[in-house]
Parts: structure tokens; C-alpha cells; sequence
């Protein structure tokens, strides 16, 4: 079983990684304008100015919306992280095993739902397996939300069609 605990932790090192590159980001970009507007007196480095500025406000409202995922997540830690048995519907908190059969064979998938960090890739214990972070918002996410184990759900992933059985709800 999988210590849902350190997955949150390692997802909330991650964003805070993502949030310490956005402001570097930015930094770097207002100086970069700043740099410029002092050195200028043509057009083009105007709008190079002008290009570094909004890059620079890009970044700080990427910034934002991590500090909100980061406080989403914490949020959701402090109320404590859901116990699921083997019978449970999918909700925030679960960790879904899925099982697809394509052209190449059976595979397996997992996935956490979580409010927050879609698409992020974890890591199992000792960089055994890894798993996706999905949420509510996401199409897989919704297909999930409620099912059980033994249900198959349809999911449309780069415009085909996949049949995915729940196999584990924990």
C-alpha cells in the first residue's frame, strides 16, 4: 500500500519547486526590462521592454495560482487524508488502479485524485512504479469520481476512445 502521506508531501515539493521558478522567472524578466529601459532609446527595445514586462506579469500570476495549489493542498492534508476500503466510490483522496486493454496488451495505471496538481507525475516508494496526479476538473477525473471496483469506465484521451476497468480503490 501506498503511504498516501509522503505522495502528498512529494506533490507539494514539487509545486513549491514550480513556485520558486516562477518567481525566479519573473525576477529575471523585470530586470531584463528594467536593463533595457535604461539602455534604450529605440523602438524595438521598447517593445522588448514592453515583451519582458508582460513576461514578467505572466510569471508572477503563474506564482499565484502554485501559492493557491500549495494552500489547497495543505488545506486538504489538514482535514485528514480519506480512508478508502476496497469497496468505496472514488473520491479526493484515492488512489485508483485502472486496467486497459490496447493493441499492445493489458496495462495498468495508477492515479491520485487531489484537489490540486494535475498531470504531475509521482513517484512510488524507493522509485518503485509511478502514478498520476488527476482531479475533479479532469476528464479522467470525472470518469472516475464515484465508481468501484469492477466498474469500467470510457475515456477519451488525443481523440480515441480507451475502456478502463477500476480494479483498486484505496
Amino acid at each position: 500500500m501506498l503511504d498516501k502521506h509522503a505522495l502528498l508531501d512529494q506533490l507539494a515539493d514539487r509545486l513549491r519547486q514550480s513556485d520558486r521558478l516562477a518567481h525566479r522567472a519573473e525576477l529575471e524578466a523585470r530586470e531584463a526590462a528594467r536593463t533595457l529601459a535604461t539602455e534604450s532609446e529605440k523602438k524595438e527595445d521598447g517593445r522588448a521592454v514592453i515583451e519582458y514586462g508582460s513576461l514578467a506579469t505572466g510569471q508572477a500570476q503563474r506564482a499565484r495560482r502554485v501559492q493557491e495549489e500549495i494552500k489547497a493542498l495543505s488545506d486538504f492534508q489538514q482535514e485528514g487524508v480519506p480512508r478508502f476500503s476496497r469497496k468505496s466510490p472514488v473520491a479526493l483522496g484515492a488512489l485508483i488502479d485502472v486496467s486497459t486493454e490496447d493493441e499492445e496488451g493489458f496495462s495498468e495505471r495508477t492515479f491520485f485524485l487531489l484537489p490540486v496538481g494535475a498531470g504531475t507525475e509521482l513517484t512510488g516508494p524507493g522509485g518503485d512504479g509511478f502514478l498520476s496526479v488527476i482531479t475533479p476538473a479532469s476528464p479522467v477525473g470525472r470518469a472516475l469520481l464515484g465508481r468501484r471496483a469492477g466498474d469500467t469506465i470510457e475515456v477519451t484521451l488525443a481523440g480515441e476512445v480507451r475502456e478502463w476497468t477500476v480494479l483498486e480503490v484505496a
